[in-house]
């Protein structure tokens, strides 16, 4: 397995396997000892997500040792603060069973992401989370945070694909060195990306499906995708991308199709609160 190094000196699987709104009822454990069995080693969950158990009991079935599976976890918006957050980390490495946490990540931007920060970078110095990152958090919300940090964060995941290619987030980025980890690489089944006519050239050329040639464009780019399925077969099509490499003009035509657009807006600060109600962890 190719894997990216970190500015902490860590190293962290070139390709992770995710496991958003899969539910704990059997179906996330299966998903992940699929994944596994494949040949992923990087699995992303997160206490909203409401599966860390499910991942943890995969993990501990698989017969790998500790060290050959990365493991990120999240911290939600109802344990931010610093107080909560120290409660909230404590849960993630009770339901995943885990010692350690290889990377722990603020789910959201809002709120007292100070707080919650400084928790965090405590919980590195004890032993319990390897790395620490961020995810949805935009340039503007970087920029206030990052000066209130010891610990400068190793990733920022973001939604990412070739229609939305985060090109001046992935700049301010490249100051610090932090990697950009892409949730949503494959659109979530985006028909407008999927019909591209750009992407279904390059994948008829090099005899490979439209998911693989926007995940190995991920790849290209030092990106990190971290695609997820409950299907077999596309649990080991998006794994299989590893036998080929795109060329020069290729990675141009997909840069041209840009259209710097996602799903939704995270400095929309009215946000948080609809996440906060959407999703409540515990009482």
């Amino acid at each position: 397995m190719k894997k990216i190094k970190l500015n902490n000196g860590t190293e962290i699987p070139a390709i992770g396997f995710g496991v958003f709104l899969i539910p704990d009822d059997g179906t996330c454990e299966k998903a992940v000892s699929d994944a596994l069995d494949v040949g992923y080693r990087f699995i992303d969950t997160a206490a909203a997500y409401m599966n860390e158990s499910g991942v943890g009991k995969a993990i501990s079935k698989s017969g790998l040792n500790r060290d050959e599976i990365y493991v990120t976890s999240k911290l939600w918006l109802q344990d931010y603060g610093y107080d909560a957050a120290k409660k909230g980390i404590e849960t993630s490495l009770k339901n995943l069973n885990l010692d350690y946490i290889d990377l722990y990540l603020l789910h959201q931007p809002y709120f007292d992401t100070a707080g919650a920060w400084k928790a965090l970078e405590e919980a590195v110095l004890d032993g319990k989370i390897r790395s620490i990152g961020l995810s949805n958090h935009t340039v503007g919300f970087l920029d206030k945070l990052i000066q209130q940090m010891k610990i400068l964060p190793v990733v920022n995941q973001m939604e990412c694909n070739p229609l939305f290619q985060q090109k001046d987030l992935r700049k301010y980025l490249s100051k610090y060195d932090i990697k950009l980890q892409a949730w949503y690489p494959l659109g979530h089944g985006n028909k407008e990306l999927f019909e591209n006519p750009v992407l279904n050239n390059i994948a008829s050329k090099y005899s490979k499906t439209v998911s693989q040639i926007i995940l190995r464009w991920h790849i290209e780019e030092g990106i990190i995708p971290i695609p997820k399925s409950t299907s077999m077969a596309h649990i080991k099509e998006n794994f299989d991308i590893f036998d080929f490499s795109l060329d020069k003009d290729d990675m141009t035509k997909i840069r041209s199709i840009d259209t710097g657009k996602g799903s939704h807006n995270p400095d929309d600060l009215s946000f948080g609160e609809t996440l906060l109600k959407a999703y409540k962890i515990h009482d």
